[in-house]
């Protein structure tokens, strides 16, 4: 035992002398003012930001774009053809505590009935998210925010899915918003970046406004134009004349007087926008059979029916959309009938039972879209992709209860079955175009 120890301190002194030595010899090859090795290190290890530059100009960093761009290529050959001539409004007014620091329109008031007698026999309050939304169907990606990169992806793959080419995005003018939502306009380089990576356009559905008027309007295009108008998803029409010229709807445009419009929309107004770099070609909402002559003497392009219950309004009545579309062929004006999967808006309108339009299991849906082709229109619009509110959304369900609260779902379908119903028609309706063309 004490020869091992013995031997063991030997062993010790021999590995300390070893150590100075090589300490000594290192330290005479490095200038004084240095640390321990650091020239040595320096000239053996390349430096983290040579490295970084070395690897930015190489060949192999140059390929990683391309093979990301291969891959969604290869990622778009499994998504139909999108169709630019089915359009679906979309909402981004929907928020979350983790990307907006609170819950957005999921949180939706219930709206009270106008007459105060009758408001008196339904509830009142806020929804309570997550789990209690203003909405009769549940999403399947959550209450989610329009902000979430993930939700704006599937969003995306699911327009793409459908074979639907244009979104019809709502927007409210920089620092404006709805009376349940937040400002919208700074998400639209989001959405626009996102539809661009799926070979999806954007158009702007322009909501009522506080003011909105032949001024602010040539206002707010100039700055759409301007902000929006040079990225590759900005929707343009291509007109009879062969110009391609942006799109905008009007929702509630009703709410002008026809010479308000005419000051923005003919050749001799006061504000007038024709003839100048921010024409467009800009659809009506057509909701009585009076505001066709209407729609007409303000100068609009045409008019879309935006309803999703049938019978509900003239312009949504199915049976009018082929009288309407010749009304619009003798006039020179676009026609965009709207087709919806059905309507129900009592988790935020309690009161408006009378209004509720039945999914038939997708028939409602199937028969909207074959009123639409028969009156062979120039676009199909869709409402919706996403308003959930009113119940008109293609967007997954997923079935949920919650206490009492027995969401709606698309059972015994799949949470896709108005995606694939979508696809179905797409298809048609350009199969239908190209027949009428010939």
């Amino acid at each position: 035992m004490a020869r091992f120890r013995r031997k063991s301190c030997c062993a010790l002194i021999v590995l300390a002398l070893t150590m100075f030595i090589i300490t000594l010899i290192l330290k005479s090859l490095s200038p004084e003012e240095n640390g321990f090795g650091s020239q040595l290190a320096l000239k053996l290890i390349p430096h983290p930001r040579q490295e970084l530059k070395v690897v930015s100009s190489a060949k192999p960093a140059q390929m990683i774009p391309v093979e990301k761009s291969e891959q969604m290529e290869d990622k778009q050959k499994d998504f139909p053809e999108p169709n630019y001539n089915v359009h679906a409004f979309y909402y981004v007014w929907y928020g979350n505590p983790q990307f907006d620091g609170k819950y957005v329109h999921w949180d939706h008031l219930l709206l009270p009935h106008w007459d105060p007698k009758v408001a008196l026999g339904f509830p009142t309050g806020r929804h309570q998210p997550p789990d209690d939304i203003g909405a009769n169907f549940y999403p399947a990606l959550g209450a989610y925010s329009s902000r979430d990169p993930v939700v704006l992806e599937e969003h995306m793959q699911q327009l793409r899915n459908a074979a639907v080419g244009v979104l019809a995005v709502s927007w409210y003018p920089r620092n404006m918003k709805d009376e349940n939502g937040e400002e919208i306009d700074s998400l639209l380089p989001l959405i626009l970046d996102a539809a661009e990576k799926y070979q999806l356009k954007v158009v702007f559905h322009i909501e009522p406004y506080k003011g909105r008027d032949d001024v602010n309007m040539h206002q707010n295009i100039q700055y759409i134009v301007e902000r929006y108008g040079n990225h590759p998803a900005f929707y343009r029409y291509k007109t009879t004349t062969g110009k391609f010229l942006p799109l905008y709807y009007i929702y509630d445009s009703y709410l002008q007087s026809p010479d308000v419009w005419a000051q923005l929309l003919k050749v001799d107004g006061k504000s007038s926008i024709r003839n100048t770099q921010y024409d467009g070609i800009f659809i009506a909402l057509l909701v009585e059979e009076k505001h066709k002559t209407d729609i007409h003497a303000a100068g609009f392009d045409g008019l879309y029916t935006y309803f999703a219950t049938n019978g509900f309004t003239y312009g949504s009545s199915q049976h009018n959309w082929r009288s309407i579309k010749s009304f619009c062929d003798s006039n020179d004006l676009v026609f965009i009938p709207s087709v919806g999967p059905g309507y129900i808006d009592t988790s935020i309108r309690p009161w408006n039972s009378q209004n509720t339009r039945n999914r038939l299991n997708g028939k409602y849906y199937e028969m909207a879209f074959n009123a639409a082709v028969e009156a062979r229109p120039q676009i199909i619009s869709i409402t919706s992709f996403n308003e959930w509110h009113e119940g008109t959304q293609i967007e997954k369900a997923v079935p949920k209860t919650w206490g009492k609260t027995v969401y709606l779902d698309y059972f015994p379908y799949k949470p896709t079955v108005y995606l694939e119903l979508t696809q179905k028609w797409a298809r048609r309706f350009s199969e239908g175009q190209k027949k009428w063309l010939e």
